[in-house]
């Protein structure tokens, strides 16, 4: 049977951009203890680059402890979870080689990704933090001086089906979808001269153009 890891991962700016830092703590899923933290300050970036740079270390501490485990990463950035489950694309140039360096640490196959509330993602959240003050302070994050709760517990995983299969990952909970409908008016005598009409201006009629647009 596979073994498998929990990777809970944050990332955060002072300023977005400013002074940032991640955190990531690998968990046994049945006990919920910490196997293995890694946090470090990486100078002015955003909020996206610091929790790509925590995934991608926490991936790496996982790694480091069986390279041959099934990982269930967990991160309260919607962002990065829909991203690295392939739902959302990234279209920003700047994150797309960090996303590839995250999937290049395990198979594809062998990680899946979650999102969690804030508050279940305190562990990973107060190691960033402690590495943000660390390079505020102009040292490096070390492990024997953080106060991250090692004995933060984590939800256990479902069990391996009996093909020894991974069972389907849930989507993240985006909420109800919010429709946006966008009206606008025909032409009107103000519109060639591109001056607005109503909100507390003119509010001419339309225009023989304008008609035949409403018409259409």
């Amino acid at each position: 049977m596979a073994h498998r890891l929990i990777v809970e991962a944050d990332g955060g700016s002072r300023g977005n951009p400013g002074p940032a830092g991640y955190g990531a703590v690998v968990l046994d899923p049945a006990t919920g203890e910490a196997l293995a933290e890694t946090a470090e300050y990486i100078g002015v970036a955003t909020n996206n680059v610091a929790e790509y740079q925590g995934l991608i270390a926490g991936l790496r501490a996982a790694k480091a402890l069986d390279p041959e485990a099934t990982v269930v990463v967990r991160m309260d950035s919607k962002l990065v979870v829909e991203q690295m489950s392939g739902r959302w694309q990234i279209k920003h140039p700047g994150m797309r080689p960090l996303a590839a360096e995250a999937r290049a640490v395990f198979p594809p196959s062998r990680v899946t990704y979650e999102w969690i509330p804030r508050e279940q993602n305190k562990h990973a959240d107060r190691l960033a933090n402690e590495a943000m003050d660390a390079g505020k302070a102009g040292r490096r994050w070390s492990a024997d001086r953080s106060s991250a709760a090692l004995g933060s517990a984590a939800e256990p995983l479902a069990p391996l089906d009996e093909d020894g299969a991974e069972p389907t990952a849930v989507p993240a909970d985006l909420g109800s979808p919010t429709t946006f409908v966008l009206l606008r008016h025909g032409e009107t005598a103000l519109t060639p001269q591109k001056r607005f009409s109503g909100s507390g201006g003119a509010d001419p009629e339309l225009s023989a153009a304008g008609h035949r647009q409403a018409a259409a």
